[in-house]
């Protein structure tokens, strides 16, 4: 284990490094405030230690010796660190960065952000998003909100909701449907849906029409696109039928521009607020993570079914 560092006092150095950097006593102590014989006395303290001359005193100034000028390089470098680090230390406190997928940006967190906000008042909250399943390596967020199994190693993982889906659709192809309809009559609509990803990520059609003990066939006229936002926004126009995340259409079934046509599933997946598992939380970070999991115990405590019923 090392010993005890042999230092002199931190203020010393500071004194040093602007004498050196202005070559003048006079001009250093105008800058911190020191007059120019306590500028003296702080380098012939400095100078006592290193039994050595730190500077040649000129008639217009000081020059840096030899030891002076290798000491100084060391030192200035040294407090450029430190002023960096309180820099960015403190820029960190006053920034909370959220990331997520795009779908649960756009549904889940947007609507909320002033409730955040309100959370941490003169603290910048930074969204963005990734189409890419979490990487801890990668991932600098304070916090994270992304779909999974909770298993990300290295990280503390709370599930904030369970995968629960249900096919929705607009009011017209309701209208079409017709109440309560059979799951195989869902068939005779274009599926509108993600790209398939592998390993598969998440609920597919063919898992939904498995679970309903429909044979999964591949489907003629179903749709795909990239992103769930695209997916979602085709339903509303009543281009076919999409499977609907919970919480993320829960408004759009509140508002009647999405309604549910067929039995909800539910899965082992889900998504997971994340955080690192080795470096401390903020207080800020705190209040939020508190906020994140009441909000969704109120979502699975309170939301009522929506009815199929238009």
């Amino acid at each position: 284990m090392a010993g005890k560092l042999e230092l002199p006092p931190l203020q010393v150095l500071v004194v040093f490094e602007a004498a050196a950097r202005h070559g003048n006593f006079t001009a250093a102590g105008n800058e911190l405030g020191l007059s120019q014989p306590a500028v003296s006395q702080r380098i012939q303290m400095l100078e006592n230690l290193l039994n050595g001359p730190l500077f040649e005193r000129r008639h217009r100034g000081v020059q840096l010796t030899e030891s002076g000028s290798a000491l100084y390089q060391i030192v200035r470098a040294s407090l450029s660190d430190i002023s960096e680090q309180i820099e960015r230390t403190r820029h960190q406190r006053s920034t909370l960065r959220i990331d997520t997928d795009m779908g649960f940006a756009t549904y889940w967190l947007m609507p909320r952000m002033n409730a955040i906000q309100a959370l941490i008042p003169g603290v910048e909250v930074q969204v963005s998003t990734s189409p890419n399943d979490y990487n801890f390596r990668d991932n600098n967020a304070h916090l994270a909100i992304y779909f999974g199994n909770g298993n990300w190693p290295g990280t503390h993982a709370q599930k904030l909701f369970p995968e629960d889906v249900i096919p929705v659709c607009n009011q017209v192809v309701m209208d079409k449907l017709g109440d309560n309809p059979l799951p195989e009559k869902l068939m005779h609509f274009p599926l509108l849906k993600l790209p398939e990803t592998r390993p598969q990520r998440w609920l597919t059609w063919e898992d939904w029409f498995r679970s309903q003990g429909l044979p999964a066939q591949h489907h003629a006229g179903s749709r795909t696109f990239n992103a769930y936002s695209l997916v979602i926004q085709a339903a509303v126009e009543g281009q076919g039928i999409a499977l609907g995340w919970r919480p993320l259409i829960s408004a759009l079934l509140e508002s009647r521009q999405l309604f549910v046509c067929g039995p909800e599933v539910r899965t082992e997946r889900g998504y997971y607020l994340i955080s690192s598992g080795s470096k401390p939380a903020s207080v800020q970070q705190e209040k939020v993570t508190r906020w994140l999991l009441n909000e969704a115990w109120n979502f699975h405590h309170h939301s009522a079914p929506v009815s199929r019923q238009k």
